[in-house]
């Protein structure tokens, strides 16, 4: 069924705008805050359930709320504006590494040791502030536009999102698990045949910072195949069907071969010729090294692939 949607202008970084719709007859029945996300598809609907709850949102003139019925030739007034909690990050000059960029998205190349949105003790030098500082107008989007996030020491390729719509666009391809993100690991231990971990994720019982398989955690799976063995260790292809915190990192310590260099998830190498070289190795050997997608305003397919990064490429030429 096709609805009358308007399309809604770009967010200014300090301004709002104001949204108008007429409820059509074919909605007649629904609450408001489902009509709402029928009509404007392209916002998510915890944002337009807030914007009904900071009274942004107006039904023939009067306040409202999402709950009440809608029967069809109401006027519907959003006054659509950034959350300003989500946009208080300075922009600041950091080298980004960007594969491709248009008016709706960018895919970069994130290197290993940077933190990708501020938090305790990482408030600035973030990939964010690197956004804001490319492009101001992502101050208009919650995150700069960060729809999926790397750990800080593991390298690889990220989306970015440059509008609201394909955010949330995006967003809803990852939570339709229709991304597609293949990792090269390098872990622990020899492996001769690829395989698929399907097991819970949640947080440690004990350790909380820290993730771990159990049974009233979250679904998630990932499937490994092994592309290169030596001594010691395997280089694994990773992907994902879902996008846990620390997913690979939890998994493969979970069937016994942790990433190596990893310093949470690890483990003290096995004697082999490789041991010292393992043991040395500084960061948690994992690259999101391919990404795919559904452009969010063409459909289009896209498809990235990026190379190992200097450091892990340098560590296999050791090991064979």
């Amino acid at each position: 069924m096709e609805y009358p949607v308007g399309k809604p202008e770009d967010y200014t970084p300090s301004g709002t705008k104001e949204i108008n719709f007429v409820i059509p007859a074919q909605l007649a029945g629904l609450r408001l805050d489902q009509a709402l996300a029928k009509l404007a598809p392209e916002y998510s609907r915890s944002r337009l359930q807030s914007w009904i709850r900071d009274e942004r949102v107006r039904l023939d003139g009067e306040s409202c709320n999402g709950r009440q019925k809608v029967w069809g030739g109401e006027s519907v007034l959003i006054e659509a504006s950034p959350d300003p909690s989500e946009n208080v990050h300075t922009p600041q000059e950091i080298a980004l590494s960007i594969l491709y960029e248009d008016d709706f998205l960018l895919v970069i190349n994130k290197p290993a040791g940077l933190v990708v949105h501020p938090g305790s003790g990482n408030r600035e030098g973030t990939l964010l502030n690197a956004l804001l500082h490319h492009d101001p107008t992502l101050a208009a989007i919650p995150r700069a536009g960060i729809v999926h996030r790397l750990d800080k020491e593991t390298s690889g390729l990220m989306v970015v999102a440059k509008k609201l719509e394909s955010q949330t666009s995006l967003v809803r391809q990852l939570q339709a698990r229709s991304v597609k993100r293949q990792y090269f690991a390098l872990v622990h231990g020899v492996l001769t045949k690829g395989g698929t971990v399907d097991a819970p994720i949640g947080r440690h019982l004990t350790h909380r910072t820290k993730m771990a398989v159990v049974g009233k955690g979250k679904e998630a799976r990932t499937h490994y195949k092994v592309i290169r063995s030596f001594s010691g260790c395997t280089l694994l292809e990773c992907s994902l069907e879902s996008g846990r915190t620390h997913q690979i990192r939890v998994h493969m310590q979970h069937v016994g071969h942790p990433l190596v260099g990893d310093p949470v998830y690890g483990k003290k190498p096995a004697s082999s010729i490789n041991a010292a070289l393992l043991a040395a190795f500084p960061r948690q050997a994992l690259h999101a090294k391919r990404l795919a997608f559904l452009h969010p305003a063409s459909l289009e397919p896209m498809a990235f692939e990026t190379e190992l990064p200097e450091d892990m490429a340098h560590l296999l030429e050791q090991l064979s």
